[in-house]
C-alpha cells in the first residue's frame, strides 16, 4: 500500500490534536493517509497502554486513514540512534509516503522535539540506498519523502504556512474525544493533568479558529517547514 501522506506522533493523540483536520480534509479528498505512533504513551498519568491502545484504534476509524501502526518505542526514553532510525525507515520503504506530518521542532514535553528529529533524520536516511532493511524478508528499496512538515502542538510556534479546515473541526474534535482517558472528563477520578482540563480542550477549537482568523477562514491547522515551500502559480495562494 503507497501513501499520499503519513502523519507521526510520539504519542497516540499527538496527530489528533495537532493535525488531524488537515488528515480528515485529505481524506475527503481521496488521499491515502497513514499514522504511525512511536509509543504507545505508556508513561502518560491516565489511563493504561492497552486503553490508549484502543482509543488510537477508535480516532484512526473516525478520520477514516488506511493504516495505523505504532513502533512501540519507550515513551519518555526512545532516543535519535541507528536502531531507532532504521525501524522508522522500514516503515517508510513500506508505504513510500509522499509527505511526512510529524512533532513540532519544540515543544514542552520532551518526546515532541525528539521525535521531530528523528523522524526527520529517518527521512532523509531513507533515500540512501547503501542503507538496506527487509520488511517480511524482501529487501526493501530506498524511499525518501518529498515533504516533511512539522505541525504545532503545546507552545505556540509561527507557523510557515497554514492549512484551511473549514467544516473539520466537528471531526477534528471527535477524533480527540476518542482518547477518553486522556481529556476533560468532569467525572474522573483520574489525577489532573496539564492537558485534561476544560481550558486544554477548549484551546483546540479556539488555537484552529485563531490560525484560521489569520487566513480569514473560521479554522485552521499550522505547520513548519524544513526548507522552503514551492508553489506552481502567486495565484494558487488564498
Amino acid at each position: 500500500m503507497k501513501l499520499d501522506i503519513l502523519a507521526i506522533g510520539a504519542h497516540p493523540d499527538d496527530v489528533e490534536l495537532s493535525c488531524s483536520g488537515t488528515i480528515a480534509k485529505e481524506v475527503d479528498n481521496g488521499k491515502q493517509v497513514g499514522i504511525l505512533d512511536l509509543t504507545r504513551g505508556e508513561l502518560g498519568t491516565r489511563g493504561t497502554p492497552e486503553i490508549r491502545d484502543q482509543e488510537a484504534k477508535n480516532a484512526a476509524e473516525i478520520l477514516g486513514v488506511v493504516t495505523r501502526e505504532n513502533l512501540k518505542f519507550r515513551d519518555g526514553f526512545f532516543i535519535n540512534d541507528e536502531k531507532h532510525q532504521l525501524e522508522i525507515i522500514k516503515i517508510l520503504r513500506k508505504y513510500r509516503p509522499e509527505i511526512i506530518l510529524c512533532n513540532a521542532i519544540d515543544d514542552r514535553h520532551i518526546d515532541h522535539g525528539k521525535g521531530s528529529k528523528l523522524v526527520s533524520d529517518a527521512c532523509f536516511l531513507s533515500g540512501l540506498r547503501k542503507i538496506e532493511t527487509t520488511y517480511n524478508g524482501t529487501l526493501q528499496e530506498a524511499w525518501r519523502p518529498k515533504h516533511v512538515y512539522h505541525y504545532i502542538q503545546w507552545k505556540n510556534i509561527t507557523p510557515d504556512f497554514v492549512v484551511d479546515i473549514s467544516g473539520y473541526m466537528d471531526k477534528k474534535i471527535k477524533s480527540v474525544e476518542a482518547y477518553e482517558s486522556q481529556f476533560y472528563d468532569a467525572n474522573s477520578k483520574e489525577p489532573s493533568t496539564p492537558i485534561s482540563s476544560k481550558n486544554f480542550l477548549d484551546s483546540i477549537a479556539y488555537r484552529a479558529a485563531d490560525l484560521g482568523r489569520i487566513i480569514g477562514v473560521k479554522h485552521a491547522e499550522g505547520f513548519t517547514v524544513e526548507r522552503s515551500v514551492a508553489v506552481d502559480s502567486i495565484f494558487n495562494l488564498i
